[in-house]
């Protein structure tokens, strides 16, 4: 077991630490423009929380019709269909 905890260490030291060229991202590396705005990106999120919010309201009148078809069939008790 020690040895080969000495093995990995010794492979550590010998391949080095990472050094810090490749550790920062490209999208840090400048500062932003905000006199220019990504509308793009800003359009993205605007009609993507759109069509989201779209879904959930036609999602939840569809549950309520579901809802509203079954506590009829709940209540109709006639011999024929039973």
């Amino acid at each position: 077991m020690a040895a080969a905890l000495r093995r990995v260490t010794r492979l550590r030291l010998v391949a080095g630490a990472p050094s810090l060229a490749f550790t920062r991202s490209a999208f840090v590396a400048k500062r932003p423009n905000y006199d220019q705005p990504n509308w793009f990106g800003v359009a993205l999120a605007f009609s993507t929380s759109a069509a989201l919010w779209a879904f959930l309201f036609k999602q939840h009148n569809e549950d309520v019709m579901e809802y509203e078809r079954r506590k009829e069939e709940r209540k109709h008790k006639c011999t024929e269909c039973s």
